[in-house]
């Protein structure tokens, strides 16, 4: 039984008093008694609004099932009417700019690459906060960029044909980051640096250049003549050339060239929400304390690697002198935002006058409190070097709910002894309500905005579930053929512009899921720097060196200049729901249902029986694919939508769960940790799991996956 301590009308889980109280607080400037005092009266004032919210939610719910029933064929102009009446779509406000102060140019003024990892887990968190800079040659060479045809193969030791195709690479790509007066850096054989900082280059012919724009080059580490590191500077980001003669890659190279160090994840998200399985208090209390680490500079883990054991912990600043020979300074790490939970979600980590309190609510404040360690400089590090905290609020429905947020986030402030305004908000776009009212949304927060991001799968999990009784939704693959998912997206950046976010903040794309296929996201991710997105969601920390060279391509404050008189809000197109138009073969359905369920199953037994909450979960056809939540959440919901209009039956699901528990638990046989659903199904935790979602899928919570997730975790962890 999980041991509380009593303070005032708040009980406290033991682990999470132990931590707040011995770790959290200490060097805040903010006493317990102050810190449990203004949590208990932010609790008494905003839990009951938060549960209003909800209420609201289902009511709204309710009533379009209702309507979508017995209307099937009315205009778009009568629903739109309908939407209005029940307060589901909102009035949009008078044209206004965001007011948010004190963002970091990470944020407002450089574009780059995102990185969303899952917080409980330290070696991922370290790494994502390191992946600010990374290795072009190890990302070229570890990947499907540079094919392996021809001798170019990854061998277990180094093969130079394929490290000759990486240099040539590289060289190819430093011509777009820092073209030359004349010829190129394919041809350079020395690169030197005069008195005054120009950058010399000299080519295979014996002749000399320069850059064509003498002032990208930043600094250096090392002699002018002979530098160990040439600093370079290109649309806001930075690439480093590394020279070493003695290195096994530089001693062959002419220019004796080692490495491009390529200034890649300019931000990360610490998520505790969709990618974390966080049921209890001793699950937030992890949560938490890898989040003091990160705030305060200490956070490390162990690992071995072959016979050796090698500890990681955050990266230094990188140090170089600038073309006047004095000290300059950058930062080592990743800018980092933390995503909280939603507002559905409650935990009985902290009571309530003996009731379980809101999660979210419970996030702002601690992780706030943890926050204040980087504002007063209680670490040997710099997140925000703008004084503000960052957090990511997903799962949002409506302008309402994102004052509420607002107003959550003010009363932190005025407990923890913050400015107004501290806490920047980030607005995910991921639900239907939010996308049709984005404008209202960014203007309730327009003080504290500092992002706001599209997310194709939770919001494809919300179309389907506000949609669910107007018919049958089309085959997964066709939802993002239809003209709805493009009008959101230029919607979401429309919006954004319009309300004043370049230069600002952050306007955001979705993730690439597919972390080994890295040469299919280098041909189609410069979409969404050309969509006029200044950051994008990538699924490690290779995968961000890479995209980064995206936002060399592409000027994306000049993009976003182009885009202001190209996009609309399209609301029309947004509300357009994707149903089947044409009828499916028995092979069609059958393939798309193993498919959706081969999905569930997989990620499912991991977050229930093991506790993952994010990873590579190989996909019916063996492909790794990056899964949490919002991936469960679109598979349930649509095999629970094509099940309410009888294009499956109860038997056809369950003659698939079966079949597909038994590939799920194959595919994972080399996992000594996973814990199988065969031969006994029936008893199978997390079997059991995946058939809630799917069976009693239109009954969730908004489609949401986390009530059934979390009360089976918890079941399994009582039973181990």
């Amino acid at each position: 039984m999980q041991g509380y301590t009593q303070i005032g009308n708040l009980q406290i889980a033991d682990c999470l008093h132990s931590f707040i109280e011995q770790q959290a607080l200490p060097e805040t400037k903010i006493s317990p008694e102050h810190f449990w005092q203004a949590f208990e009266s932010i609790l008494a004032e905003l839990d009951p609004i938060n549960e209003r919210l909800l209420e609201t939610r289902d009511h709204i719910q309710q009533q379009i099932d209702e309507y979508c029933k017995h209307n099937k064929k009315n205009t778009m102009s009568e629903y739109k009417s309908f939407l209005e009446q029940i307060g589901y779509l909102e009035k949009s406000p008078a044209p206004f700019s965001i007011e948010t102060t004190n963002v970091d140019d990470e944020i407002a003024k450089i574009a780059g690459p995102q990185l969303v990892v899952p917080i409980n887990n330290a070696r991922y968190a370290i790494n994502a906060a390191n992946a600010r800079w990374g290795s072009l040659y190890d990302a070229l060479y570890g990947t499907d960029v540079i094919s392996e045809d021809n001798g170019a193969e990854k061998q277990k030791s180094y093969n130079p044909a394929r490290g000759a195709l990486v240099i040539k690479r590289g060289r190819e790509w430093l011509d777009v980051i820092a073209p030359l007066e004349s010829g190129s850096h394919i041809e350079s054989v020395d690169y030197a640096l005069s008195e005054i900082g120009t950058l010399n280059i000299g080519l295979q012919d014996g002749s000399n250049t320069a850059l064509k724009d003498p002032n990208q080059v930043k600094g250096y580490r090392g002699s002018l003549s002979q530098p160990e590191a040439i600093l370079i500077e290109h649309n806001g980001m930075h690439v480093e050339l590394q020279f070493d003669a003695t290195h096994p890659i530089g001693k062959s190279d002419p220019a004796h060239l080692k490495d491009i160090f390529v200034e890649s994840a300019l931000t990360t998200i610490m998520d505790c929400e969709d990618s974390v399985a966080a049921v209890d208090a001793e699950d937030k209390t992890l949560v938490y304390q890898n989040w003091l680490g990160l705030m305060q500079g200490n956070l490390s883990t162990t690992l071995t690697k072959g016979n050796k054991t090698v500890t990681r912990t955050l990266a230094e600043d990188r140090k170089y002198k600038n073309r006047q020979g004095k000290d300059m300074t950058l930062s080592g790490r990743s800018l980092m935002f933390v995503r909280n939970v939603g507002h559905l979600m409650k935990t009985n980590a902290i009571l309530l006058n003996e009731k379980p309190i809101h999660e979210g609510i419970m996030d702002a404040m601690i992780t706030s409190l943890i926050a204040k360690h980087d504002l007063l400089g209680n670490s040997p590090f710099k997140n925000s070097r703008s004084g503000s905290i960052y957090i990511v609020k997903p799962k949002m429905h409506g302008s309402e709910e994102v004052k509420f947020s607002d107003t959550l986030f003010e009363r932190v402030e005025a407990a923890l002894g913050l400015a107004k305004y501290t806490i920047k908000i980030g607005i995910m776009d991921e639900e239907r309500r939010t996308s049709v009212n984005l404008a209202a949304c960014i203007e309730a927060a327009k003080h504290r905005v500092a992002f706001i991001n599209t997310g194709f799968l939770d919001r494809t999990g919300d179309e389907i579930h506000t949609s669910m009784q107007q018919g049958a939704f089309a085959l997964k693959s066709e939802l993002k053929e239809r003209p709805w998912i493009k009008a959101y997206e230029n919607a979401n950046v429309f919006h954004g512009l319009a309300s004043g976010l370049s230069g600002k903040a952050q306007i955001g794309k979705g993730m690439w899921a597919i972390p080994d296929n890295m040469a299919d996201m280098m041909k189609s991710k410069i979409a969404h720097p050309n969509a006029g997105a200044n950051t994008a969601w990538v699924p490690s920390p290779t995968a961000a060196t890479l995209h980064a060279f995206h936002y060399h391509q592409i000027d994306v404050f000049e993009r976003q200049s182009q885009l202001r008189n190209e996009l609309s809000a399209g609301l029309d197109d947004i509300l357009s729901v994707p149903l089947l138009n044409s009828d499916l073969s028995e092979t069609q359905i059958s393939q798309e249902l193993d498919n959706n369920v081969q999905g569930i199953l997989g990620y499912v037994v991991r977050w229930v029986h093991q506790g993952i909450g994010c990873s590579k979960v190989p996909d019916i056809d063996n492909v790794g694919l990056m899964e949490d939540r919002a991936t469960l959440r679109i598979s349930s919901q649509h095999i629970a939508n094509w099940l309410t209009h009888n294009i499956v039956s109860t038997e056809q699901v369950m003659q698939s769960l079966l079949k597909m528990a038994k590939l799920v638990d194959a595919q994972n046989a080399d996992d000594a940790e996973y814990i199988g659903m065969c031969p006994d199904c029936e008893n199978s935790i997390a079997f059991q799991a995946a058939c809630e979602l799917i069976f009693e899928g239109t009954k969730q919570p908004n489609g949401y996956t986390e009530p059934v997730l979390h009360r089976k975790r918890v079941e399994m962890k009582a039973k181990r």
